[in-house]
Parts: structure tokens; sequence; C-alpha cells
């Protein structure tokens, strides 16, 4: 994880003298984490569905993933020295305190929503690889840019160029080839497959809009989430997974249980390795080299399961997936040139300009005019949205352009 820490620490991606070997150096970095991530992406796939294969208890490998993001996230966050998050003001008014505040109700009106999407999210998701094959999950989650862009339409009010929305046609067509040759086709894993990748979608609109208000680390974000996410997640465990074992006192898994807690120790880890080393990648590349980078994986988590896991397809069914694979991509080029035209007409930017954009509003950091110069090159992930971050020693202006 060494290459790792040096990505997400502080002055990540800082240039001076040899440059030439620096580059050099940065680019092996690049290639063995996008190695590191592509065999830890494949194998918790595999893993996850060798667990619930035999192991019919979606929400328990859920609550597995929280736990280990929990319990794994604080550490490195301390070794890397990422700063905490800034504290509320009062109802009162400002907090004495030097520095930005966030606004009263941060947490209540943001975190927790956040944090039941990635909750639900996260167990929509198992259940879809619990009632269909890894292939087709991960096929029917490449329909998230359709789902932004609807929601983005409806919520945010945002309008795509015309060659964003035909960027989505290869998509809907794969896909919809995918379901129609589907051998080991569900209805249920179908919807849950839908219901994990709108659920992503929203969680990339709205953590969008808190990274970018609030300034907090977006590995120190994943922590506050994945902590508020348990509260949701117990009660959840309780009353579907562990009451059916309870009831169904089945004895036969007791027998599994140590190879089963392997495995489910080994699958929240690499969900852990997963979102770290996904955004350190992100650090150090452009968004559009994260999106090559991030479909080469879908593509290969697809091939490595159909190898490992010796799923039936045809040759039609593979076309389908493919297409909607190289579909997001071609969304992601799309998106990415839309944004550099977008920015082209925002730069260049006055130093007045930074600083009324630096000033925290009423001694908070959410303010009325946030929106300015924000949201232009940020990338769709399986979890939420992230933009590069340059993070000072203070709270300056977090930068969410590429």
């Amino acid at each position: 994880m060494a290459a790792a820490a040096a990505a997400v620490g502080p002055g990540a991606g800082a240039g001076g003298p040899g440059a030439a070997g620096g580059g050099a150096r940065e680019g092996a970095r690049v290639a063995a984490l996008c190695l590191l991530w592509y065999a830890l992406s494949a194998g918790g796939n595999v893993v996850n569905k060798v667990i619930l294969s035999a192991f019919p208890f979606p929400v328990t490998v859920s609550l597995c993933h929280i736990l280990a993001l929990c319990a794994g996230l604080p550490p490195l966050l301390r070794a890397w020295r990422v700063p905490p998050a800034p504290p509320v003001s009062g109802p009162a008014g400002p907090h004495p305190a030097a520095g930005p505040l966030l606004p009263p109700r941060f947490y209540p009106r943001y975190v927790l929503p956040l944090a039941f999407g990635k909750y639900f999210a996260s167990v929509s998701a198992h259940v879809s690889i619990w009632k269909v094959p890894v292939s087709y999950a991960h096929t029917v989650k490449a329909t998230m840019p359709i789902w932004v862009v609807l929601l983005s339409r409806i919520i945010m009010k945002e309008k795509q160029s015309t060659k964003v929305y035909l960027s989505l046609i290869p998509i809907i067509s794969g896909v919809l080839l995918a379901t129609v040759t589907e051998l080991s086709f569900d209805t249920w894993g179908l919807v849950s497959a839908l219901a994990a990748t709108l659920c992503f979608s929203l969680q990339n609109i709205f953590s969008k809009k808190v990274l970018r208000d609030s300034r907090i680390h977006h590995l120190r974000l994943l922590n506050i989430l994945g902590c508020h996410a348990v509260f949701f997640m117990i009660p959840t465990w309780v009353l579907v997974d562990l009451s059916t074992f309870l009831v169904g006192s089945d004895l036969s898994y007791v027998s599994q249980w140590p190879w089963t807690l392997l495995l489910l120790a080994v699958s929240g880890f690499c969900n852990l390795a997963q979102n770290v080393i996904a955004f350190s990648i992100l650090s150090l590349v452009s968004p559009l080299s994260y999106s090559v980078a991030n479909a080469t994986k879908r593509i290969l988590v697809i091939t490595v399961s159909l190898i490992m896991l010796r799923n039936p397809v045809t040759s039609t069914n593979v076309l389908g997936m493919m297409t909607a694979i190289l579909g997001v991509f071609l969304y992601n080029k799309t998106k990415y040139d839309a944004n550099q035209q977008a920015r082209k007409h925002l730069l260049p930017v006055s130093g007045a300009d930074l600083g009324l954009l630096e000033r925290p509003h009423n001694g908070t950091l959410f303010s009325a005019h946030s929106n300015y110069q924000y949201g232009h090159g940020s990338v769709l992930t399986d979890h939420f949205q992230y933009g590069r971050q340059n993070h000072a020693n203070s709270y300056t202006l977090s930068r969410y352009d590429v």
C-alpha cells in the first residue's frame, strides 16, 4: 500500500527537479496500482459470488464490507495525515474557533441520506450478485451514466449536449442485448442490480455537492459515511439475515463457518483496498485516463468471472456486455470533451474571484454561490463521485477541476 499512501498523502503528484525520472516513477506507480486494483476487484467479486452461492446472506456480506471500512480507514487516515472534517457551527451563530465551519444541520441533512444510500446500494449490489452471474450484474451497472444524466436533468436541471445523449445509445443497446440473451436471468437479480445502480447514481450527484461545498477529503467522507451506514446496516442484518439463520437452524452451516468467516474477511479487505486504490489512481491521472482504467477493470472483472465461475454464456451475450462497457467509455470521453469546452468559457478566473470563492459565507462553508466553477471534471465511480483535490495544511479552495 506504499504506492497508495504516496498518492493519497499530501503533496502527491507535485512537480520538481528530475521531472523525467519522476514521471517514469509515477507511471510505474500508476501501472502497479492499476494491476493491483484489477486483481482486487476481480478477486473480490469472485469471492463474493462464492460466499453467496454457499452462504446466501447478502446483508452479512454488506455488513462485513462496512465494518472493514470503519475499522481499516481510520489508521490509514492518521498515517496519511488526512485533515479532519471541519467542525459544525452552533445554532447560535458561527463558532468562535478560527477556520471554516459546516452548517448546523450538515450531518442530518447531507451525511445521513448519503449513508443510507451507501447502505442500500451495498445490499442491493450483493443481492444482485447472489441472484445473477457477476458478469451480468456488472453489465447492468454500466447503465449508471443513463441514470446520472436523467437524474441530473430532473434534480439539478442540468442539460447535456446532443453528443452526450447519443453516447448513451450503445449502453442501452448493450444492456438490452445482454438481458435478452442472459441464460441465467433472474428478475430479482435485475431489479436489485438496477436499484443499486440507481442508488449509486444518486450518490454520484449528491456527494459531488457535499465534497464540493464542505471541502472534506474524499477518504474522510468515505469513513464518515461508512460509520453512519452501520446504524442502518445492523438493524437490517438482525431482522433479515440473523433472524433467518436462527429460525432455519441449519446446522450444516456450522461446519463451514471457519471457511466462510475467512472468505468474509477477504471480501471486506478487498473492498477496503479497492476504495483506497481507486481514489489513489484518480489523484494521479486525469478523469479520462481513469475512465479508461475503470472500463478496463470492468471488462477484466467480467472476463475473470466467466473463466473462474464458468457461467454459461453465448457469443451474443458477450457482445452485449462489451457494447455496454465500451459505451461507458464513449460517454466518459464525450462528457470529458464537453467539460473541457465549458471550461474555456470559465477561464481565466481573477484573483478577486478566487478570494470570493475561498471566503466562507457567514462563517460556514456552504454558500449560495458555491456552484460557481465547480463540477467540471468529476468522475463516475461505483461508490460516489470524486474529484481531484489538493489539501493544504489549512482549508483552502478545493479544486474539482482536472
